[in-house]
Parts: C-alpha cells; structure tokens; sequence
C-alpha cells in the first residue's frame, strides 16, 4: 500500500471517531483515572511524611531520653571549663608541676582576634552562622543521608555550636546517639548564648595541629603564636584563611611535624591547598573581594611559618607522663562508677570506655583537681642524678630489627625522608618500692626522655629470666610442701615437655650433679629449677601464685600458653614483665608472703579540698609466713656467696639484710637484679631497646648500678633503706640435718662420708624418712659399675669397706635410666663424693649363664709388667695371674689377683698365663703363655709351640696401652686396686670447655628456656 493512500485512510477514522465523540470520552476516562491515582499517591506520601517524621521523632526522643536538662550555669561552667588548670604532687604535699595536657591553649576574647579569622572560620565551618539556631537541618539531613546510604563522600552537618558542644560536653564517639544528645544541646547552647560568646568559645577551644615545635595546640592565639610567631589579632588575610583551614584535620594541615620543625614541600602542600579553599568560601560569601583574594592567593604563606625551637623539656617528664596515665585510669573508673557502669562493662565496650577516657582526660586537664603521689622527691631526684651519672652501662650499638636484622628506620626531621635510627644506648628501669603498703617510692623511668620515651620502669615488658624461678618455681614448690631449703634435686641431663632437646644450664653441657635446692637458687642452676618446677606444674602455680602478685600480660594462647609452658620458670613468658611487675611481686617475700598492688597516685582532690579518691592497700596472702621467710633466707646466700656477689660488695651498707636474685634473658639481652629488705624492695633492668646482645660484664654492671641507687637513696632515708633489724623468724621454722645424696634424714653411711648437711625447714615438711641411698658393703666393680658381691663372688676382687649408691633408691629415684649416671656427682665435688661407686642395675640383673667367661687377650710382658686386654664377657670382675718355672712345667700356680689390666711380676725366670673371672666365681680358659727368661737348653720347637710372645726387645711395642696402674704383689696377694674417683668431675668438664658458646636461639613456634640464666660476670 501506498504512503499516501495510507495517510489518507488515517485521516478518514480520525474524523469519524471524532463525530461520534470516541475520542472525547476515552480522554475523560483516562484522565479520572489518572487524577485519582496521583491523589492516591499524594495521600500516601503525606501519610508516609508524618509516619516517618513520627518514627524520627519518637527515635530522636529515644536517644536523648537520658540526657539531663542542663541549665545556663551548667552549660556556662562547661563550655569555659578549659581554663582550671590541675596539679601534681609529690609526697608530703610537695609541688611537682601542672598536668601536662599534650594540648598548649592560651586564652583570648573576640576583639583580640583578626577579623579576617573570624570571617575565615566562618564562612569555612558554619556558612548560616549568625541566622541558624544552632544546628542546619539541611546540613543533618545530608549528612544522615550520606550516612545511611555510606556515601564516600561525607561533608559533615556540624554548626560551630555543635562543635562545642562536642568537643566541650560530649565525646567524639560516632552513633546517633551522641548526634542526637548534640543537636539537642547545640539548640539549648543557643538560648543562654551569643553569637559572638559562642563565637568566642569556638576559637578558644579548637584544635590547631602542633606548633614549630612539635607541641599540640589548641586557641587560636596559641596557633597564632605559635605557627606565625604574630598575636591573634595582627594576622592578615592569609595566616588568618590558613589557622581557619586547620580544625578540619590539624594533624594533616598543621606545617609542623611531630618532633618540631617544618614539613617537606609535599607535606606543606594540602594546608596551603585547604588555605585557598578557605580563601575561595570567603570570596563566594562575600567577605573579601576579588583583588583581595588574588593577593592572598598570591602571598607567600611559608615564608611566614616560624622557625623550630627547642621545646622546653619538663623537669620531670617520665614522672609527670606516668602519674597523668595512672590518674586518668583512676578517673575513668570513677566516672563510670557513678554512671553505673563497672570494668567489665568498659572493657566489653570500646566505645564505653574511649568516652570515659575523653572525659576523665577533660577532668584531669580542665578541672582543677590535686594529685598527690607517693613518689618521694628527694628519692626520685637522687634516682636520676645516679642514672645520669653512672658510667658503666656498656656501649652503643645500632638499632636493629630483632627478626631481619635490617637497621630500624625513622623519618629525618629536617628532610622527611627514612634514614637508619643510628646507635641507641643500653637502657635502663628502676623501682623502689615500700612492701607494707606498696607505695611507689621512686623509680628510673630511662637514661634520656629525649633519647627514649618508652618507661622502663613500668610500660616496657621484657622476659624476666631467673628472677622469676622464685616466684613461680621454688617458692610456690615449697608452700605446696614438694620441696624445702634442704631437698636434693638432679642437675643432670634431662628431657622436659615443651624442648626439642634437654636444655643447658648457664654454661652448656655443664651439669650440677646432685645439689640442695637451696644452692640450686642460689647459684642459678636452670635444670634445677626445671626439675622442681616440673613437679608442680601440675598444681597450676601460676593461677595460684604469678596472678595473685599483680602479673597483668599472662598468655592462655594455645602453644604458648604461660600456664602450660615450663619455660616460664626461666623467665621465657610470651609477652615479658615490667620491672614494677617484678618489683612489686618480690615484696611479697618482704611482706612476709602477702602481696600489696603497688600504686603511686595516693589520693585526688578538687580545688576546694574535697577528697574523690583515696587509695586504700588491700594485702593479698600469697604465700605462708614460712615459705616466705625460707625464700628470704635463701636468696640472702645470692648475695653472700651467689650470682649478685657484686652487688652487695659495692654497698656501703654490707650488713643490712638484702635478699634477691639475679636474672639475665636469652642471649644476653636483658640482665636483673631484684633485691628486698626489711622495709623496702628494689628492682632493676638493663637492656637495648632493640633487643641486641649486652656486652660481657653485664650482670656485674647492673649489680653495681643497684647498689649505687641504694647507696645514694639510703644517704636520703637510712631508715627505709638500711633497717638496723634483720627479717624476723616466723614461728613453725626448725633446723634439720640432711642427707647431700638425697635430701633425707642422714644414714650412718652418709655420716661416714661426711655428706651430712643441715638447713632450715618448715616444720610441716621437715623429712621424716632416713636416707637409703648409701650402701656399705662387699661390691665389686664390673666394667665401671659396682654390684654388691654375690655368694658366690670371689672375696679377692670384692671392696669390703666401699660405698655404693643403692640401687633400690636409683630406681625409685628414675635416676637408673640415666645416660651418664655419673652425672650425679656434684660438679668439682671432693671428700666423701669420691668415694661413691655406681650401678646402674641390682645384683639379680647379672643372671649367671654357668658358662666360663673368655679369657684376657694379648698377654704380654714389659719391664717385669704383665699386660693385657679385658675379657670381652661383661661380667668379668677380675683376672688371676698363674706362673710355672719353665715351659715344660705344667703345674702353673695362683700367685696374684687383680681387677686392673697389668701385673707386675719377680725378676725371675718364668712362665705366665692370665684367667678371667666372673661374678660367680667361674674362672675362664688359660691366655696365652708369656715366657720370661733364657730356657736355652729347652727344645726350641717346644718352646715356639708353648711361647707366643717372648720378652724380647722387638715385643715390647705390643704392649697394650690402656693400661690402668696395679701394685707389685710378690706374695701372690690380691693386688686389686680401686682409687674411688668415678670420673665425675673429668667427664663434664670435657663435655664443653668453651664456657663462652653461646646457647641456641628460641625457636619460632616453641619457646625454650633461658639459656643464660645467671652467672657471676668478670
């Protein structure tokens, strides 16, 4: 079909619908239809308004439910809050210094303040300023919008009225509850102010980033002062566009890095660029025209920065920084108590407690109070000048990372670029505390603030190594009544749960033998203290002992679990110690085993006097008065005769009664000393801060600085620290007599080898079992052990006044399946030890095969000395010598015995033959013949048959060399010889004679023990 034709059909249907009116009422009908739906909708969307603006209401009511009605006072007291400024003190009321807020503020009035900052502020944070009534709902509802929808980009809603009420009355915790509370205030605020009072506030509590040097500021003419070096008012329109951009994010735009001094190109860069923006909203709302803006835009605002300087360093920056931490904690927690909320709830809730903390930081920095603290000033002040002057803490070495040893790296002040942290000092943290109250007397923060601001006293956690083997392995081993003073454990090489291998004592491969408990601690003995703490590492004493002394970071981490490990008894706890932690728990033993949390804020008050906190001591019993007083009594021999000898000869003071122990951590990288008297205990740490290796001497430097700190301090408070009374006896403390072999009563045996000791017991575990661990007796020796003689065992070879380890009490001991039995002996042991033979099995082990054992082999002859090799059956216990006149002599008489390998015979002509002979009497076939002598007149080709060997000159090369010595018996008596040593002493100092190797490092993924416990340096 055509086009046109098509058009033209079109046209003829139009025109007839349209004369019948089609048209017009099908219109009529769609439209009804449409206008009703349309009210339809109206009516749902307002019906849906007033649902919603009802739900945000009802909502908005929830959450300022709890909000008090503040009145014009309240809110008058808390806007302007900033200006009461709170006080430290020292003890006895003494004036240390003004809280130290980290935020610089000087305050000013409006008509002090450049008008172009004021204009700046606010045509950059508040536009509708002097026409809103305190929030813009527009700028909420965006910002709800933004919200809800996690819109990247989030312009904010806050008027400068709500910014005080933020900063001033709520916190900075991010909920529609505190947004809420926020509008509802801001509206309040409006009421009972001005605008410019409000004004006024706003530019006095802002944050302005940091000055030139590298202090916090907050007002704007402290960020005059201290970016300008100008007065609030004499800013011009730059510097003014400039401080205005800055509340946004002062830490982004400040010019000023942390340290002080100026930022890099790059880093000056986003506030000059906020400073335009800041210029461009100030054009747009009319307050400064296009020259002016071109001018401003064109000025150069980093010429105008001020120059670095110093800051002026607090006298006493680790003290004033410690005491601020410790008073706010104490703040929070009594905030929230008066709100209702417990510990639990603050440490169930991040933002529960970052709102307590903004507000006890508000208090302690705006509110007026006086913190009184325990610290002693003359203490602390002599405590310093010691630190400072002392000038033996080792050398300087580079900072590095412990894991790749690459250098530590730090950004340079001066060209913002990564440069190598350089040498760093050996640290140092000190505390002195008093152990009936627990009172923080002093203590040493650091060398240098400047240098670290770390306290090492109390913030730095640091392995504790055999200090910590009294507090959670002899001692609690004795108040359990497993051990006391005078118990005997094995230092010897043993396995324990948790180490791939046995582990080593200070010096590897040397082992202590059979030692006192007593001694074991006093001289430092690793697997001493493994082998009492593995026998009650089941009675978790780190629950009932470590909590209850105040240890805070103790790990339940699986595989490193400080409740499982037994590494912990050297001191190898996953996250460390403080020297507080440390400190604090040996007062327990000066306490008589009651344990007083340290403290140092003793008690807050307002500026009127009133008291709103007072610290209250409440000792905790840890130990009984006995097991404290024997623990005392054993580390006084540290002291005396121990590993920190050198402390106490460099104490003015040697007669004042000190106990303490030393302890050093793997691979020299911390060393201890912790000591308590009657009144006072003292603690000290020396370390890098990056965890490298002290130098040799360490021990002996932290020692002396120990003493050096009580010699000084007991020139300021003899009282506290050289007491003229020794630590008093408890009750239900006798001396006993024990055996050294094994801890129990003494034997006649042990008597007679004078190895009776004697020490002091609790009179609840005094031994009550004689020692059997002695025999004397008839015993032989087979190969190197010795077995009581049998009845059948020949008297010759037998020792009838020896002495014998009983091998009953091996047994029951376990010590039979040791590798090295002789281990047992103490190391450079003398007298009596000597005397001890071993054996490893009972006589019934040696079951008699009736079979005759095999005879010495290689008889031969040198020097009028018979010679020979030992039988190879294991039971022999010795060899009798026979001698005929000549070879054709058949009838060989016995003329000696011996248990050694040689013999010496007449000058005489003769021939010999050797038998061997076991522990039940069977003798073995005869050795072959050794003739001495010219039988000249004998058929020769008998006497080569008979003569194996022949004292000729060319055979005495054959002798063999393993000889042990035996005595001349012409009378055919038996000549057995046994000189008692065992061996002891030269096998353990062969098993390493480098007494500097250096013990192996801690494994990754299992913690091993503190290899260096403690030693006396030289």
């Amino acid at each position: 079909m055509k086009i046109k034709e098509f058009l033209q059909k079109c046209r003829e249907f139009i025109h007839t619908a349209w004369k019948k009116q089609t048209i017009q009422k099908t219109s009529r009908i769609g439209y009804h239809i449409i206008w009703n739906i349309t009210l339809l909708f109206i009516t749902i969307g307002i019906i849906g308004v007033f649902f919603v603006g009802g739900l945000g209401a009802g909502y908005f009511a929830s959450l300022v439910d709890d909000e008090q009605i503040q009145t014009k006072d309240e809110m008058t007291s808390a806007i302007y809050n900033y200006e009461e400024t709170s006080e430290f003190y020292f003890a006895n009321n003494q004036f240390l210094s003004e809280v130290s807020t980290d935020l610089l503020r000087d305050e000013t009035s409006l008509d002090q303040v450049s008008n172009y900052v004021q204009n700046a502020v606010i045509a950059t944070e508040d536009e509708y300023f002097e026409t809103h009534n305190g929030i813009v709902p527009k700028a909420i509802l965006r910002a709800v919008f933004q919200e809800v929808t996690n819109s990247a980009t989030k312009t904010g809603g806050s008027t400068l009225t709500q910014q005080i009420i933020k900063n001033q009355i709520l916190t900075n915790e991010v909920s529609f509850e505190r947004k809420a509370k926020e509008i509802l205030l801001a509206m309040r605020l409006e009421q009972f102010f001005e605008k410019d009072e409000i004004l006024e506030a706003y530019l006095n509590i802002v944050p302005f980033g940091r000055n030139s040097s590298g202090q916090n500021i907050a007002g704007v003419q402290t960020a005059a002062q201290g970016i300008f070096g100008v007065n609030a008012s004499d800013l011009n329109l730059a510097q003014s566009a400039y401080i205005a951009g800055l509340p946004q994010s002062p830490s982004y735009y400040t010019p000023f890095l942390n340290g002080g001094g100026l930022k890099d190109e790059e880093g000056l860069q986003p506030g000059v660029e906020r400073m335009n923006s800041v210029l461009s909203r100030m054009l747009e709302a009319g307050y400064i025209t296009e020259t002016e803006y071109n001018e401003a835009l064109n000025y150069d605002i980093v010429a105008d920065f001020k120059s670095p300087e110093e800051s002026v360093l607090e006298e006493y920056p680790y003290l004033v920084n410690e005491l601020k931490k410790r008073a706010t904690d104490i703040l929070v927690e009594s905030l929230a108590e008066k709100d209702g909320y417990t510990l639990e709830d603050l440490e169930n809730s991040s933002i529960l407690l970052e709102e307590y903390e903004i507000r006890a930081e508000r208090e302690l920095a705006s509110s007026g109070l006086r913190i009184h603290s325990t610290i002693d000033k003359e203490l602390y002040d002599v405590f310093q000048k010691v630190s400072k002057e002392y000038s033996n803490y080792g050398v300087e070495k580079p900072a590095r990372n412990e894991r790749n040893n690459t250098p530590i790296m730090v950004v340079d002040p001066e060209t913002g670029q990564e440069v190598p942290l350089g040498n760093q000092p050996v640290q140092v943290g000190s505390v002195l505390i008093e152990n009936s109250t627990g009172k923080i007397l002093s203590f040493v923060g650091g060398r240098d603030f400047s240098v670290s601001q770390k306290n090492h006293a109390t913030d730095v956690r640091r392995p504790n190594g055999s200090t910590m083997k009294p507090l959670v392995a002899y001692a609690p081993a004795m108040d359990l009544g497993v051990v006391q003073p005078g118990s005997v454990v094995a230092d010897v090489a043993t396995s324990f749960r948790g180490y791939n291998k046995p582990p080593n004592n200070y010096v590897p491969g040397r082992y202590y033998g059979l030692v006192s408990v007593r001694e074991a601690l006093y001289k430092s003995h690793n697997i001493s203290a493994l082998q009492v703490y593995s026998k009650i590492i089941d009675q978790n004493p780190v629950e009932k002992y470590l909590e209850k002394m105040g240890f805070e970071a103790l790990s339940h981490e699986d595989g490193a679990s400080d409740y499982e490990n037994m590494s912990i008894t050297l001191g190898s706890t996953l996250y460390g110690v403080t020297v507080e932690e440390n400190t604090n728990a040996y007062a327990t033993f000066g306490n008589g085993g009651n344990f007083v949390d340290g403290y140092m804020i003793e008690k807050i008050e307002t500026k009127d006097g009133e008291v709103i906190y007072q610290h209250e001591s409440k000792p905790v019993e840890v130990f009984s008065p006995q097991t404290s007083y024997l623990t005392i009594d054993m580390m006084r021999d540290v002291l005396t005769t121990g590993t920190g000898t050198a402390a106490r000869s460099a104490l003015n003071n040697p007669s004042v009664d000190w106990a303490g122990k030393t302890g050093t951590s793997n691979d020299w990288r911390d060393t201890w000393f912790v000591a308590t008297n009657p009144n006072v205990t003292l603690g000290s740490w020396m370390g890098y801060d990056y965890n490298q290796t002290l130098d040799q001497g360490y021990s002996t430097r932290n020692n002396v600085y120990w003493a050096q700190l009580v010699n000084a301090a007991t020139e300021i408070r003899p009282e506290l620290l050289a007491p003229s009374q020794p630590f008093q006896q408890p009750g239900g403390i006798v001396s006993r007599s024990y055996c050294a072999t094994s801890g129990l009563l003494p034997s006649e045996e042990c008597s007679q080898l004078g190895l009776v000791r004697s020490d002091i017991y609790n009179a609840n575990f005094v031994p009550t079992k004689q020692d059997y661990s002695l025999l004397r007796d008839n015993y032989v020796m087979v190969g190197d052990n010795a077995l009581l003689a049998g009845e059948n065992t020949p008297a010759e070879f037998t020792e009838g006044d020896g002495y014998i380890f009983n091998p009953e009490w091996l047994s029951d001991m376990g010590y039979d399946r040791l590798s090295n039995i002789r281990q047992l002996i103490p190391f450079n042991a003398s007298g009596g030890w000597l005397k001890i033979q071993f054996s490893n099995s009972n006589n019934s082990a040696m079951n008699n095969d009736g079979a005759d054992p095999t005879p010495p082999g290689g008889v031969n002859i040198s020097n009028q000395t018979l010679n020979w090799s030992k039988s190879g059956s294991p039971d022999v216990v010795g060899y009798r010598i026979y001698r005929a006149s000549n070879p054709e002599d058949g009838n060989f008489q016995r003329i000696g015995s011996t248990a050694e390998l040689s013999f010496t015979v007449p000058n005489q002509n003769a021939v010999y033959i050797v038998k061997s002979v076991d522990y039940y009497g069977n003798e073995s076939a005869a050795s072959n013949k050794v003739i001495v002598g010219d039988f000249s007149d004998e058929d020769e080709e008998t006497n080569e048959e008979d003569s194996d060997e022949t004292s000729s000159p060319e055979n005495e090369d054959q002798i063999n060399q393993d000889n042990g010595s035996n005595g001349n018996n012409s009378n055919g008596e038996n000549n057995n010889s046994n000189n008692g040593n065992n061996g002891n002493t030269n096998d353990q100092e062969n098993t390493n004679n480098d007494t500097d190797q250096e013990p192996e490092e801690e494994s990754e993924t299992e913690k091993k023990p503190d290899n260096n416990s403690d030693g006396n340096d030289s």
